[in-house]
């Protein structure tokens, strides 16, 4: 049984998968930072120079690992030294928690050393997610809801959890009454299939095509062997987003490189004198670097909407 809040968060996140917490120690998380000493088999600490650097770090740690990644934060300036981290994780998707501290709730509102409006302060950089504790009986619910998010909309999430409320007495189950939520554990991503109709069209526009360029990004790299094949298939280049240098090696002889502000020649060329482009897991920024709107036709694989 955990004995606090700060326990009952880590062992909670432990629950989820989570093997390591990247952070800088601070008066307002002391609780939580008790509570690392105390559950070492659970949660390996990385102690950073700066926030900053566990705010990337955890973003690193997702982008290498596929996990999600977590930092820790006190309140006040330590909180705000994450939002460089966390914006990273942001432009490129990838799910991170900050859990950070703040004022005592007796303080807040009072204009208390280091504190800082937190909600406001996260709402862009972790808007999908970020709500601030004020009882032990909303924390399995704040860190299920915060994991889950995180993973299922590959994006930042942030919990706040005042420093009083840390040393409270854990609540593990909330009771079974009016005015409680009730979360449990794990995400399974669905499988997202196309329509037959929609196959059929894309279909047709690639054999159609005679110069067929293919833009592979960070969404294409558990698909290597498909993009490869479809390439043979197609008889196209295959040019590459940054966040997508992974998929395809560069030795391959239809690989064509990074495209863009970083870009080599050879893509440049092929994106310039394709009459069909087919992208691939990318939300690609430069459309200097692609064919001028009418040049080609195009087929645009994502699993998000908004691209």
């Amino acid at each position: 049984m955990a004995a606090t809040v700060s326990d009952f968060l880590l062992e909670r996140l432990a629950a989820w998968g989570v093997k390591r917490i990247y952070g800088y120690p601070g008066d307002g998380i002391n609780g939580i930072l008790g509570g690392l000493e105390r559950h070492q088999e659970l949660l390996e600490f990385i102690q950073v120079r700066h926030e900053e650097m566990a705010a990337f770090m955890a973003t690193a740690h997702s982008k290498f690992t596929d996990e999600i990644g977590v930092c820790l934060a006190t309140s006040g300036p330590g909180a705000i030294h994450l939002l460089n981290g966390l914006y990273d994780a942001k432009m490129d998707h990838r799910p991170v928690v900050a859990i950070v501290g703040q004022a005592a709730r007796s303080a807040i509102g009072g204009n208390y050393q280091q504190e800082v409006d937190l909600l406001s302060l996260f709402k862009d950089v972790a808007g999908e997610y970020v709500y601030m504790a004020s009882s032990p009986v909303q924390i399995r619910h704040l860190v299920d809801r915060a994991m889950r998010t995180a993973i299922s909309e590959r994006c930042v999430t942030c919990i706040i959890i005042p420093k009083d409320v840390q040393e409270l007495d854990a609540v593990e189950q909330p009771p079974h009454t009016h005015n409680t939520i009730h979360t449990g554990l794990g995400y399974s991503a669905p499988r997202v299939l196309p329509t037959d109709e929609d196959l059929r069209r894309a279909a047709e526009i690639l054999n159609a095509g005679k110069k067929v360029a293919m833009l592979v990004g960070a969404g294409a790299k558990h698909a290597t062997n498909e993009v490869i094949q479809i390439a043979d298939l197609l008889g196209c280049g295959v040019a590459k987003a940054l966040l997508g240098k992974q998929v395809v090696p560069d030795d391959l002889p239809f690989v064509t490189g990074c495209i863009g502000l970083l870009g080599t020649k050879p893509s440049w060329d092929m994106m310039m004198d394709c009459d069909t482009l087919f992208m691939v897991g990318s939300s690609f920024p430069y459309a200097e670097f692609l064919p001028k709107e009418g040049q080609a036709r195009g087929v645009q694989i994502d699993i998000d909407p908004a691209w």
